[in-house]
């Protein structure tokens, strides 16, 4: 029974859930979906939701429709939403959107035509002042702030019956003149380009050159309306400045225009040199303005620079007066008595000192060679490592001069009352050395004296070995021509009793 029971819920559930899932329902749900999003595509506007709404009663109506655009300042800022009629009299509903806010009491409204393309009316509105107050949402705009487009039909209704019976003979003349065929002598003094046409025609053909006359037009009001704001203004200002001051001198006038004949007679001469200036003139009024573009663009720094001098010209003055007293000592100093003494030392010993900068030239060469021999000769030498066996120090020569130096002097130390100086452990042995006769200073011994040691071990050798003859002393020679010393070369050991290789 449980069993029956749990299968037949099961069939139940399924029931439920094919239910739920009706294919009707289903359709029917994504109708209403579709109608939705159809509805939100074409009017972009959500239902029981508003923006701001304002009315206005124009005296007529009769050209404006819904959805007419209204605009301020020729940007569509909202829409017409009714139109109510009473009479010739209208009153107009629209909705204004947030970029066309606010409105203020004093604003004013005007239908007009929109352009050829556009076709139908729109409505002008001008939002009013910022110092009135602003209108809420739903006010009206009074008639006596509104206006209408005038017709062709009211013009002609305040003109009287004589005027239109001119007007009308007018347009037929003006037609005739357009559509009458011109006579022999007319042709003849007619423009070849229109010979034979009929008004009409000459004007339509006109037009073919329309398109290079208005870009010379173009350019023609660009240039009138300047570069800068209120440029207009200041050139007509300006001529009014030059007529005025041409106004005071009539008699100089008078004469200049008789004169004209004669300039004007000059410039028909020179036609061809004029021809040639006008035909440059183009380039050359683009290298100015391109001139005049750099100018421009140099006034900002130099604004900037002129300001920056201000706080020094405003110092200036306090700078003079603090000045005063040095160029009172500037102007002692310079008396004779002081610096004027000194330039009349300075003259008489011009020619010693022009003889000494003569005699420089030779001496900077000795400098010259001398520095060449430093830098290529005695600081390599300077900078080779002497290997030397056990007792390879592995530093450059130089710095084992140095050292050696900083070994006598702490030997000279004053540590005891013997004083500053040298001091040596001489030792002894069974073998005696003696050094090949050397030059002492302060002695008049001829040939020199020989220096004897003793040492406890027979010698195995010497380093560097001592060289059979001294090398020769070329003083002619340059010593940067020379090579530099090789102190580790096959000479840097000799025998043990010091005999030269």
């Amino acid at each position: 029974m449980s069993r029956f029971r749990i299968g037949r819920r099961r069939d139940e559930m399924s029931v439920v859930e094919m239910q739920r899932y009706n294919p009707l329902r289903v359709g029917i749900v994504f109708l209403v979906i579709l109608v939705i999003a159809v509805y939100f595509g074409f009017t972009k506007h959500i239902p029981f939701k508003h923006g701001y709404r304002l009315k206005a009663a124009f005296s007529t109506a009769v050209n404006i429709r819904p959805k007419s655009p209204v605009r301020i300042a020729g940007v569509d800022v909202g829409k017409v939403t009714g139109l109510t009629r009473d009479g010739n009299t209208g009153l107009v509903s629209m909705e204004i959107e947030n970029k066309g806010l606010p409105i203020h009491a004093d604003a004013t409204l005007k239908i007009r035509p929109r352009i050829f393309l556009e076709g139908n009316w729109f409505v002008e509105l001008q939002p009013g002042s910022p110092s009135v107050k602003t209108l809420s949402s739903g006010s009206t705009i009074p008639i006596t702030q509104t206006s209408d487009p005038v017709q062709l039909d009211q013009v002609l209704d305040a003109l009287n019956t004589d005027t239109r019976a001119n007007l009308q003979n007018f347009l037929a003349g003006y037609g005739d003149a357009l559509t009458r065929e011109p006579t022999a002598a007319e042709n003849a003094e007619a423009d070849p380009d229109v010979y034979g046409l009929n008004a009409a025609q000459a004007l339509n053909k006109s037009y073919h050159r329309g398109p290079s006359a208005l870009r010379g037009s173009a350019i023609v009001n660009q240039a009138t309306s300047g570069t800068e704001e209120h440029d207009l203004s200041k050139l007509i200002a300006s001529i009014g400045k030059v007529t005025a001051a041409l106004n005071v001198h009539e008699q100089d006038l008078s004469e200049l225009f008789g004169n004209y004949d004669a300039f004007f007679r000059n410039f028909a001469v020179q036609s061809s040199s004029l021809s040639a200036t006008v035909s440059v003139l183009p380039s050359a009024l683009g290298s100015l303005g391109r001139g005049f573009a750099a100018l421009d663009a140099a006034f900002p720094p130099t604004r900037t620079f002129a300001l920056d001098l201000i706080p020094g010209t405003e110092l200036l003055p306090s700078t003079i007066s603090a000045s005063l007293p040095w160029i009172e000592q500037v102007q002692a100093s310079l008396a004779p008595s002081e610096l004027g003494g000194v330039s009349k030392g300075l003259l008489s010993a011009t020619p010693a000192l022009a003889k000494l900068f003569s005699e420089q030239p030779a001496f900077f060469k000795q400098t010259e060679a001398f520095s060449k021999c430093l830098t290529k000769v005695f600081y390599p030498a300077a900078n080779t490592k002497i290997q030397d066996g056990p007792n390879t120090s592995g530093v450059e020569t130089y710095k084992e001069f140095f050292y050696a130096l900083d070994g006598l002097a702490g030997l000279g130390q004053t540590f005891d009352g013997n004083g500053a100086m040298t001091r040596f452990l001489v030792g002894g042995g069974g073998t005696t050395f003696r050094s090949a006769p050397v030059s002492i200073t302060g002695t008049s011994i001829k040939g020199g004296l020989s220096l004897v040691s003793r040492a406890p071990l027979q010698p195995e050798g010497t380093r560097p070995a001592f060289p059979a003859q001294e090398p020769p002393y070329r003083p002619l020679v340059p010593c940067y021509t020379q090579a530099v010393p090789n102190f580790n070369g096959p000479l840097s050991q000799g025998p043990a009793d010091g005999g030269g290789g």
